[in-house]
C-alpha cells in the first residue's frame, strides 16, 4: 500500500475503548485514500513492541495518540484495508514513463498487482 492509493475497509469492528478514543472511524465497504503509510505499533492500548503497517486516510482525521512520544495522528492498521486495483496516479505514470523502446507501446500498466 502506497500514498494516494486508494483502499477499501473490509473490517470496521472496534471495542468500545477504540471508539471513544477516535474522532472518525472507517466504514466497512467504504473506499478511502492513503494519506500516509506509516510503522504503528500492534495493539495501542498496551503500547505494544510489535510494530504493523498504520494508514491515516485522506478521508478521516483523528486526534494525536496519546501513548506516541511524537503525539503522531491516530491511525489504522493496514490489515483493515483491502487495495484497490489502480495504482494512484503519480505511481501510473511513473511506472508506464519507465518503458522505453521496443514493446513500450504494448504495455497495459498503471494497475496494482500483488
Amino acid at each position: 500500500m502506497v500514498k494516494g492509493q486508494k483502499v477499501v475497509c473490509i473490517n470496521d469492528t472496534f471495542s468500545s475503548f477504540i471508539r471513544a478514543l477516535y474522532k472518525q472511524l472507517p466504514v466497512k465497504g467504504n473506499t478511502y485514500t492513503i494519506r500516509e503509510v506509516f510503522l504503528g505499533r500492534e495493539k495501542i492500548v498496551k503500547g505494544g513492541e510489535s510494530a504493523t503497517v498504520g494508514l491515516l486516510l485522506t478521508e478521516l482525521t483523528n486526534p494525536p495518540d496519546p501513548f506516541h512520544q511524537g503525539q503522531q495522528e491516530l491511525g489504522f492498521t493496514s490489515e483493515r484495508f483491502a487495495p484497490m486495483e489502480e495504482l494512484p496516479p503519480e505511481e501510473a505514470s511513473a511506472e508506464t514513463g519507465e518503458l522505453a523502446g521496443a514493446g513500450a507501446e504494448k504495455h497495459q500498466g498503471g494497475f496494482w498487482s500483488n
